[in-house]
């Protein structure tokens, strides 16, 4: 009988155990496993929309005098929410709202007001004096709830370089696109506060989270001076709305040390409202866009045949203006010969037939190097959220008028964070730079980590980048504008492109792309600068859309950072 008895408790005990499992198992599988199913359910009854107090790490920009400012960092304020079944009067819960948040939409309040879906969120971006005066109202039904959300202070000021946080396509949680916010998003994330949790749910949240180390979380500081963000982005905006153009970008940076001082491209977005704006605008052509350069190439192939020993600044040759190559005829931009002509004049006069010659010269496998070298078809590596890469798979043909369009920027693309690497070797005492936006990390235990970037490849010998940035200086002396934008006092070396644009496989003789490059002083160069503008109306050569831009913007920047005088 005893027996029988302590069976029947082990049983009896088991059975509760068993439903105790059963039971733990339930709620874990409802508030941990399969929670978002389990809100979607109910949250038309009774779960708040807010999931949690989103956290994430700041990102500062350097001015060149004075503390980092904050680019992108957390403001905190209360989501305003009701509740229709604990709502009483809704004309006067309305009446009274309003007249602290003049945005209440009415149509949107009453819809949810009468409605039978429990808990809506009303604004999501309240701030804490407003909280302040709708707590005093005590009004039955109207709930306020605490919560973060990112901001930018600068608008649209670096937007597409900084980027922005938003949901993910597959799990709906908040994260860095683009940009900057994407680069480091596991740098800047932090671990949140559920709001819709309980204590169970919370307890298994823990252990989940347990192999997060806060450590892990950081602030970001870039290289972005901000006031030279605003000197770019003012000058792009000049030619954009000048000429109408489609896309108008720039880059300025440190052709030694590759860091980015400012990078853009107009149209651009407010990154505190997105709304409305397309996905194009929100991608950045700087590193997620291909172009045809047109003749900013050219430099670069001087400097081959230079450094190859096949040329020499004065080495002329005869220009016939005009040459047949694979049944196919190409010419200087103008069609006229110049006969005898020696390199200078090449750049100078940007002759198509002085750097087709120099690629004869190189012949197929050189030139190929050379540009393969100046890595003009690879990714850069620049922590920029993402980047495509050039396309010059048209040198892997033996074809001779590949290596001819090739040699004045036509026939292959790259871009434009690719051109201004491969060009600041001729800034660089002939080494490729690292393009970088990202400074330093400062983690919540309060170290720093710096942020490193492997060192670039030489690609031309000291001696060569140094004939050219004489060759350059004297195309700004002498014949940018006919020497008119000569800056006194200072060096600089510069060249323009114009390319035709490609339609449907087919050149575009009426539409164009337009570009300019240019680092000084030329010997000792602070700043390498690219502009660049697709499709200006009305306007043919970039040396009538862009010159008097850069050289407006050579003068802000010797002002701003007190450059002395070189000459």
């Amino acid at each position: 009988m005893k027996k029988t008895l302590l069976a029947r408790i082990y049983l009896l005990n088991a059975f509760f155990i068993v439903l105790a499992v059963v039971f733990v198992y339930y709620l874990y599988d409802i508030q941990v496993r399969n929670h978002e199913l389990w809100v979607e359910r109910g949250e038309a009854n009774y779960v708040q929309i807010e999931k949690g107090i989103f956290k994430r790490g700041s990102i500062y920009v350097t001015p060149r005098i004075g503390d980092p400012l904050p680019a992108a960092t957390m403001q905190s304020g209360y989501i305003l929410a009701i509740d229709y079944r604990e709502l009483k009067n809704h004309v006067d819960a309305y009446n009274q709202l309003q007249s602290i948040v003049p945005s209440l939409d009415r149509e949107q309040f009453f819809e949810y007001a009468q409605g039978k879906l429990g808990w809506r969120e009303l604004e999501r971006r309240l701030s804490e004096e407003d909280a302040e005066q709708i707590r005093a109202l005590k009004l039955a039904g109207v709930h306020l709830v605490k919560t973060q959300w990112r901001v930018y202070p600068y608008g649209s000021v670096m937007a597409r370089t900084i980027g922005f946080v938003g949901a993910s396509s597959q799990d709906d949680m908040l994260q860095g696109r683009y940009g900057v916010e994407k680069a480091y998003d596991e740098n800047l994330q932090r671990p949140s506060t559920k709001q819709n949790t309980n204590l169970f749910a919370e307890l298994f949240a823990d252990l989940r989270a347990a192999s997060t180390s806060a450590t892990e979380a950081a602030d970001l500081y870039t290289t972005i001076e901000p006031t030279v963000a605003h000197l770019l982005q003012n000058a792009l905006r000049s030619v954009h709305e000048k000429y109408s153009s489609e896309i108008t970008g720039g880059i300025i940076m440190s052709p030694k040390t590759g860091e980015i001082y400012a990078m853009d491209a107009l149209p651009t977005y407010d990154s505190n409202d997105r709304r409305g704006v397309e996905l194009k605008t929100l991608m950045d052509p700087n590193v997620l866009g291909a172009y045809e350069f047109g003749s900013i190439m050219k430099p670069l192939t001087v400097a081959a045949g230079i450094d190859a020993g096949v040329i020499g600044r004065y080495t002329t040759y005869n220009d016939s203006g005009c040459t047949t190559l694979n049944t196919l005829k190409i010419c200087n931009y103008d069609g006229r010969a110049r006969g005898t002509t020696d390199m200078q004049q090449v750049l100078s006069q940007s002759l198509n037939m002085g750097v087709v010659h120099i690629g004869q010269l190189l012949g197929k496998d050189r030139f190929r190097t050379y540009f393969e070298n100046l890595k003009l078809g690879s990714a850069t590596g620049i922590d920029a959220g993402g980047e495509v890469h050039g396309d010059i798979r048209n040198l892997q043909q033996k074809y001779d008028i590949n290596y001819a369009t090739a040699s004045y920027g036509q026939g292959i693309s790259t871009t434009p964070i690719g051109m201004i690497r491969a060009l600041s070797t001729l800034a660089n005492d002939g080494v490729l730079p690292a393009p970088r936006i990202g400074a330093k990390l400062r983690l919540l235990d309060g170290s720093e980590e710096k942020i490193t970037f492997p060192a670039g490849d030489r690609v031309f010998a000291e001696e060569t980048t140094d004939t050219l940035s004489n060759m350059l200086t004297i195309v700004v002396d002498e014949a940018l504008r006919h020497g008119t934008l000569k800056l006194d006092g200072y060096s600089v070396a510069a060249k323009t492109g114009t390319s035709f644009l490609v339609e449907n496989g087919e050149y575009d003789r009426e539409r164009f792309f337009h570009s300019l490059f240019g680092y000084f002083p030329a010997h000792d160069p602070k700043f390498i600068i690219l502009l660049y503008t697709r499709d200006p109306k009305g306007v043919q050569y970039a040396s009538e859309t862009l010159a008097e831009t850069f050289m407006n913007l050579t003068r802000e920047l010797i002002s701003y950072y007190e450059i002395p005088p070189d000459r």
